[in-house]
């Protein structure tokens, strides 16, 4: 029998996790900072959806039509699932690339993305995909692939090689992966513990085992277990990308687009005497020891006019997604926490605290009595969508458009959350894609959705549906054993929900 799974970990499913650089709509400002013409995103396409949350979310928040493919059968049922119950204009199969590429009934697409898959496929499947998107991304048309980088995965490469080759030798088959790679990680402890000279050299090998060690064991699975596993130099992903002609346009990381936060100046010097640009991208990935590059690629790229790109990034529109009392005016890159600015910062966030959507231009005519200028706005809403806080917005028509499927999801996906914490993401068609709600949250929202005002009354939905299973609140790592103290604590969360979190999700037209 051939191998259905290519050496893919398929005995556990993926985690069920939301990418927003998935999201078609991130791609657009990212591309005007960098004076480069966006697309309109009609049709879009997702390789490898896993559980297929990004894929279902973005369909279902978009006026696009998505399509998508993952080979593992129990996921792309799960995602197919999903779609029924949004209604939304997305078609996923359970295909391998090679089968679904092949696809004649494929439209071409405006957006193709992949998340991390292409660090975990053989050299024949990367052939298929590049193969795919020369044939099937149009002129103009945009990828966003991200994968795992050289030289940050250099020094644990070889460490990583150590712990999947014990659990292929050493590991027993009949007890699943999840033992073996606790029996993988027991081992790298134990090894590391004896100070070979391979950590001397290489000392920040034993702080990631660490890391690993905190994670979820699918993510684990998934990430590190793979028979291929094969993390990659930019100029590598730009030699496999040509036959397709592509270029680089652009990180997806907005923390990127800002030097300062992860260049020194003598950095920023020594790059800005680099005369080729793909050769300066490479050397930029060894100033920061670039682990993970998440990147946009263009199918002709085209520069905007200066007064083009003025005139469309003022256009652009922009939303809070964070209660403003709660967001510090800090940021991590590459060189640490960084501190913001507050009398550039503040008055931004001041005025974006009600949650409505705003265009950068409305945002300069309104802040230029305190001083800002249009670049000191653009830089600081570019920091603050890479830091989470903002996010940018769609048409108002595609917004109008995108609201009867966001509701069906999100519905469903409530409904979900009464049994589960695994999906905590909802749709918002202000943003396009998913905005955080964990599993609490979405049982307060269900029951104000219902009728009940309060946030006692929340609690006392919440609770019901978790004594119904046996379930209790777990708080400073103990769980709270009486009805009454597990109310209490949740009504204390269903407050803060009321006033940190309701009045965002009403704007982003979730609640």
């Amino acid at each position: 029998m051939t191998d259905w799974t290519a050496g893919y970990v398929a005995d556990i499913g993926y985690t069920y996790g939301y990418y927003m650089e998935l999201n078609p709509l991130r791609a657009r400002m990212a591309f005007l900072n960098n004076g480069l013409a966006c697309p309109n995103f009609t049709t879009a396409c997702e390789l490898g959806f896993g559980q297929g949350l990004s894929a279902n979310i973005h369909a279902a928040a978009s006026n696009a039509q998505w399509f998508g493919t993952d080979f593992n059968p129990a996921q792309a049922g799960f995602a197919q699932e999903l779609a029924v119950a949004s209604g939304a204009s997305v078609k996923l199969f359970d295909e391998a690339f090679a089968d679904f590429c092949a696809r004649p009934d494929l439209p071409e697409f405006d957006c193709i993305g992949l998340h991390g898959i292409w660090s975990w496929i053989s050299d024949a499947n990367r052939a298929v995909i590049v193969d795919f998107i020369r044939r099937k991304l149009r002129v103009g048309g945009v990828l966003y692939i991200s994968y795992n980088t050289l030289p940050g995965w250099a020094a644990f490469a070889p460490m990583r090689h150590l712990m999947t080759e014990h659990a292929e030798v050493l590991g027993s088959e009949g007890r699943g992966i999840i033992s073996r790679i606790d029996g993988a990680l027991d081992f790298a402890e134990k090894f590391l513990a004896t100070n070979p000279a391979f950590l001397r050299a290489n000392p920040l090998v034993g702080e990631r085992l660490q890391q690993m060690k905190a994670h979820n064991r699918h993510y684990l699975a998934h990430e590190y277990f793979n028979r291929d596993w094969h993390p990659m130099h930019f100029a590598t992903m730009a030699q496999w990308l040509e036959p397709a002609k592509l270029q680089y346009a652009c990180s997806a990381n907005y923390l990127d687009h800002v030097d300062a936060l992860n260049l020194s100046a003598e950095q920023q010097a020594f790059l800005a005497e680099v005369p080729d640009a793909m050769y300066r991208e490479s050397v930029r990935d060894f100033m920061v020891n670039q682990q993970f590059r998440k990147d946009y690629w263009v199918k002709g790229a085209r520069k905007l006019s200066p007064l083009e790109q003025a005139e469309t990034m003022r256009a652009q529109r922009v939303v809070l997604t964070a209660y403003r009392p709660d967001i510090l005016l800090k940021v991590k890159g590459a060189l640490g926490e960084v501190s913001l600015k507050e009398d550039i910062y503040a008055p931004i966030l001041d005025l974006m605290a009600d949650h409505q959507p705003r265009s950068l231009g409305q945002l300069e005519v309104a802040l230029r009595p305190k001083g800002l200028n249009f670049q000191q706005i653009a830089q600081a809403c570019m920091i603050l969508i890479g830091a989470g806080h903002v996010a940018p917005v769609q048409s108002k028509q595609d917004t109008a458009a995108a609201g009867k499927t966001s509701k069906t999801i999100n519905a469903h996906l409530q409904d979900k959350a009464r049994g589960s914490n695994d999906m905590s993401f909802l749709a918002s068609p202000v943003t396009g894609g998913g905005v955080a709600v964990a599993r609490f949250q979405q049982l307060f929202l269900k029951a104000a959705q219902l009728g009940m005002r309060t946030p006692a009354e929340w609690a006392n939905h919440c609770w019901g549906v978790l004594a119904a299973q046996g379930q209790r609140i777990m708080k400073d790592g103990k769980a709270l054993e009486t009805p009454e103290e597990n109310i209490a604590e949740l009504t204390t969360q269903a407050q803060a929900f009321l006033d940190k979190q309701m009045p965002m999700l009403r704007a982003l037209g979730v609640a």
